[in-house]
């Protein structure tokens, strides 16, 4: 019996009746042979682990373009305190942590730089609009390994899929991550909005902080108990109505206070103005697109509008700046 096999026998002992088992996944699009130590979710989240999308999260806005310090969050430090969530809650909850980690780890491999400016961007000019969930599965499935995908199984793609609030995610490691996801954000895009001096502690509702805490590090705490001792023995993953309410309280005052604040939002217009002259000078000229992306175009395969936006999505902000700089700025006014 292989190490694989009797980690697979453990999980069917140890863990939760509505955990999701590795023996029992739907598999992957292209038949594998199994590996005779990893059971099928520790290996996608070794995929995902090693993977170039995952290594450019870390140039990736999260909410302050590019901003002065090293302090705030990125795409990269938000997708592993996702996960941190995530597999806190999966762990107290006896579910399966692999698979609850490879979805934390994937969610965002799709997004775009500059963060929702980049997003709002693209989904104005594709004519198949931008969503950055889907856009993450096109990764894995599709643009990952020279084009050939990383072969991810069912379970992990559909909460890759549906880790959006609005997606409704099949196993409850994907509906952990999705509510995970919201408790990352809420908590530290508000760290770092007071870090940047744009929020004060005491600027939160009173009403919000007499539920969830006076300080991150409090709020976070209670929403992720209130997820364990909700969900426990239950067979969805949920809030009391209670905390819910606070934290969809919380939210929309991030939305009202930062997302919508001219000093963090003050760049968005530049951001924005950048990609869409990138996209518009790349469907005109297809060939300074790499190889990789040529090579996916044809009668038979993308459209190049498609895969435009894929070059596109896939950037970093440096890289983004750094190629608008290659098109539009003269060389002599360069720094």
């Amino acid at each position: 019996m292989t190490i694989r096999e009797q980690m697979e026998i453990r999980e069917t002992q140890l863990l939760s009746p509505y955990a999701a088992l590795s023996s029992r996944s739907a598999g992957r699009e292209r038949k594998e042979e199994e590996c005779d130590i990893r059971p099928v979710f520790q290996r996608d989240r070794d995929r995902i682990l090693h993977c170039k999308a995952f290594r450019r999260l870390k140039q990736k806005t999260q909410v302050f373009l590019l901003p002065k310090g090293d302090h705030y969050r990125t795409r990269l430090t938000h997708t592993l305190e996702v996960s941190q969530n995530a597999r806190t809650i999966a762990k107290a909850l006896r579910l399966n942590e692999d698979l609850t980690e490879a979805i934390a780890l994937g969610h965002d491999l799709g997004h775009t730089p500059f963060g929702h400016a980049g997003e709002r961007a693209l989904d104005q000019i594709c004519p198949s609009g931008f969503r950055h969930n889907e856009q993450s599965v096109r990764v894995v499935e599709r643009l990952e390994r020279q084009g050939e995908g990383l072969n991810l199984t069912w379970e992990v793609r559909d909460g890759i899929r549906n880790h959006k609030t609005s997606g409704t995610p099949h196993t409850l490691e994907g509906q952990i991550v999705r509510l995970s996801d919201k408790i990352a954000y809420i908590n530290h895009d508000i760290d770092d909005a007071i870090r940047g001096g744009i929020l004060k502690e005491t600027d939160i509702p009173r009403k919000i902080r007499k539920v969830l805490g006076d300080s991150t590090k409090v709020r976070l705490d209670a929403m992720v108990h209130d997820v364990i001792t909700s969900s426990m023995e239950q067979p969805e993953i949920r809030m009391s109505p209670e905390v819910s309410e606070a934290m969809m309280d919380l939210r929309r005052f991030l939305f009202e206070s930062v997302y919508q604040n001219p000093v963090a939002k003050g760049e968005e217009k530049k951001a924005i103005h950048m990609i869409k002259n990138l996209y518009e000078i790349y469907e005109a000229h297809p060939e300074y697109l790499p190889e990789q992306f040529l090579k996916m175009a044809g009668p038979d395969g993308e459209s190049k509008e498609q895969i435009v936006c894929d070059y596109i999505a896939g950037m970093t902000d440096t890289y983004c700046v750094k190629k608008f700089e290659e098109y539009f700025i003269p060389e002599s006014w360069k720094i």
